[in-house]
């Protein structure tokens, strides 16, 4: 709490006695724009306060253009009034030097866009052209322009404060039944306020446009009668003189000053019609007009009869209607592309529906499901990315490089029978794993660094069983500076499905996939497996199970080169799956030492005292089913306490996972004793350690 005080304190000092630097600019730009009234402004600096009024009224509507919805743009009607007001500011300062300086007035914006714009130098000619394209623009914002999106707003800001309950009771059930948080439920509330408040200040904000329009109406005539009465008057010009530089003057000022408006009125009326159409503008016109090819096809049409009209420009009107043909075509070919996918994908639903009614004796399993409820349904959306998709076959593909294990494909299922945020992995239809994803937030776990505690949603991780919280993803950057690990909800669907895959590996490895793998080694290796499957080599069933044997403590199977040399060099002595898995494994001496050794090829590991392993090996005990641990309970109990409690002093000095080096012959009884409670216990033999390991004792376990 102090570090974050002081943060604050220190952003407080930054910001200055007057507030933050922008703060400070707004202030002085709105100000100043209001000493303009009052203050003279030389010609060069009225030019570019001109341009820079046309140049915010062009930022204005592009930045309508790209915002994806209105209410993103929740700042334009303070936008508005600022420039309408800027704008006048600068109409009334204009004036004052048009009035003062007359025909020596050097207004370089003003004079270079009434020549361009009134064309003539005749005054009568300059009159009836300014007055004409003055009037229109004046006519086209107030009545179509600004009326329409004032009357838009209106209904808009009506519909939505109509909508608010039911809105608001659609939200509080979703929070009811858990498809969303509280936070959520809340932030969703503002932005249905946030856009009640948008619509009824853009009713309001339209009167500015109005207002703007009249007031430069006033000025332009107060202008031309006060020009032509200084300028006959005051400085003794002839009238026709005074009528020609005063009235181009009024009528380029005027237009100069109403053409910004008219950019701003032209976002208004964009920003208030788009609440149908949320998304980006260019894509949604794209999609809209491209639906049909008929309505370019009948255009076309209509243009080439018109050109055979007598008078009509037949050169202009072909190549329209070429166009229009060329494009109409591309659009029926894109058309027929999509159709065609459409009825392929059609009639393969319709198969499979058909398909089904003819029941087979037997519905398969598959091997790994992931089922997920309707609100993780985004997770797997194409349409938004699908990002989910990619990390599970990320996860296949690196499964298959640490345990040369091949997962087949994951078929993921929406399930009705789960809660909204709830997900399930099964193995051959049972459950294997299961947890809740709150979507838009991101799991935090406790790592071994944090540096302070962080509230939130208290939960646990589902793939470590980690404590954790949950928090939203404005908060993320703060979990991380404390030290917490933050994931999103895609990582941790898939971090819990590779654990699901390291644990369950073995139950995955059945005939078929040995077949497989047997298959594509037969390509290379035919003699090898030969030797390995011959008369007196191994059946596909022995070689499973020691693949199996292999995998349920996690070491990889993807060198069955040497695997299957160690099954052919001892299968003509035992065919005891057991004692062949002790061979592979000692033949994978390096691979499963350097596993879980350090960088300077180190072993950390536990020894155990020479009575508490005879009394191990003297606990065995072989019947049909195979081989067993049976130590006295006592002896058993105090065996586990004593384990537990050194590998838990071994885990909170950062020796994980916690590895045990025994003799060949108590190594599987020791792993075989510990299993339940230890899952995790990496147990080694002597000869499953590479000649180039050292072996550090981090202690011997003995029993009191």
């Amino acid at each position: 709490m102090a570090d974050a005080a002081y943060a604050i304190n220190n952003k407080a000092a930054h910001a200055g006695p007057l507030g933050k630097p922008s703060d400070i600019a707004m202030a002085i730009s709105v100000v100043g724009a209001l000493f303009v009234l009052i203050i003279p402004l030389p010609t060069p600096l009225l030019d570019a306060l001109l341009a820079l009024n046309l140049t915010f009224s062009i930022l204005v509507i592009l930045i309508v253009l790209y915002t994806q919805k209105a209410v993103d743009f929740s700042l334009f009607p303070t936008v508005m009034l600022v420039l309408t007001v800027f704008g006048l500011v600068i109409n009334i300062s204009s004036t004052r030097l048009i009035l003062t300086q007359g025909a020596q007035f050097d207004g370089r914006m003003i004079r270079a866009f009434s020549s361009f714009v009134v064309g003539s130098n005749n005054a009568v000619d300059g009159l009836v052209v300014g007055s004409v394209i003055f009037v229109a623009l004046i006519v086209m914002q107030v009545v179509v322009i600004t009326k329409g999106a004032t009357r838009t707003s209106e209904v808009a800001a009506r519909f939505t404060l109509d909508a608010m309950p039911n809105k608001y009771m659609a939200i509080d059930s979703e929070y009811s039944s858990g498809v969303i948080t509280e936070e959520e439920a809340r932030r969703r509330k503002a932005e249905i306020q946030q856009e009640s408040d948008f619509y009824g200040s853009m009713d309001g904000a339209s009167k500015f446009i109005s207002g703007s329009v009249k007031f430069g109406i006033f000025m332009t005539v107060l202008n031309v009668l006060g020009g032509i009465i200084i300028g006959a008057v005051t400085h003794g010009e002839p009238i026709a003189a005074a009528v020609n530089n005063y009235i181009r003057f009024s009528i380029g000022d005027g237009l100069l000053s109403q053409f910004p408006t008219l950019f701003v009125s032209t976002a208004m009326g964009i920003l208030v019609t788009r609440a149908a159409t949320p998304g980006d503008l260019g894509v949604e016109v794209s999609a809209q007009f491209t639906r049909d090819a008929r309505i370019y096809w009948i255009s076309a049409f209509v243009l080439a009869g018109m050109a055979f009209l007598p008078g009509f420009p037949h050169a202009l009107l072909f190549v329209m209607a070429a166009l229009l043909g060329f494009y109409a075509h591309a659009i029926t070919i894109k058309q027929r592309k999509k159709t065609s996918t459409e009825t392929a994908a059609a009639q393969a639903v319709q198969k499979s529906k058909d398909d089904t009614g003819d029941m087979p004796p037997i519905v398969p399993l598959e091997a790994l499901s992931l089922e997920i409820g309707y609100g993780l349904i985004p997770l797997v959306d194409k349409d938004r990315g699908a990002e989910l998709l990619d990390r599970v076959q990320g996860v296949r593909r690196q499964s298959a490089i640490n345990l040369g294990l091949v997962i087949p494909k994951i078929r993921i299922i929406d399930s009705i029978i789960l809660e909204p945020s709830e997900y399930c992995f099964k193995i051959r239809g049972v459950d294997v794993g299961t947890g809740k994803i709150r979507m838009n937030y991101y799991l935090c776990i406790k790592s071994g660094h944090v540096r302070e505690e962080l509230h939130g949603e208290k939960t646990r991780d589902p793939a470590f069983g980690l404590p954790a919280v949950w928090i939203s993803e404005e908060r993320r950057d703060e979990a991380e500076r404390l030290g917490y690990t933050v994931v999103d909800p895609p990582t941790i669907i898939s971090t819990h499905l590779t654990e699901i895959i390291k644990r369950n590996a073995s139950e995955m490895m059945g005939r078929q996939e040995t077949q497989a793998i047997i298959e594509t080694l037969k390509k290379d290796y035919p003699a090898l497996v030969e030797e390995a499957m011959g008369q007196k080599g191994l059946s596909l069933g022995e070689i499973q199970k020691v693949l199996q044997n292999l995998l349920k403590e996690q070491v990889s199977i993807r060198d069955m080169v040497s695997i299957l040399e160690t099954l052919a060099d001892f299968a003509p002595l035992t065919h005891d799956t057991r004692f062949l898995t002790e061979k592979v494994r000692q033949r994978l001496a390096r691979q499963i030492s350097y596993k879980y050794a350090d960088e300077d090829r180190v072993l950390h590991a536990l020894t155990l005292d020479m009575a508490l392993e005879q009394k191990i090996i003297d606990s065995r005990v072989e019947t049909n089913s195979g081989i067993f641990s049976a130590m006295e309970p006592s002896a058993h109990r105090a065996w586990i306490k004593t384990l537990l409690r050194v590998t838990s002093t071994l885990a909170e000095q950062g020796y994980l996972p916690p590895i045990i080096v025994c003799s060949e012959m108590a190594r599987y009884l020791v792993k075989l004793s510990t299993e339940r409670e230890l899952s995790e216990l990496v147990v080694m033999s002597m000869p499953e350690i590479a000649p180039d390991i050292t072996i550090e004792s981090l202690g011997m376990i003995k029993l009191d």
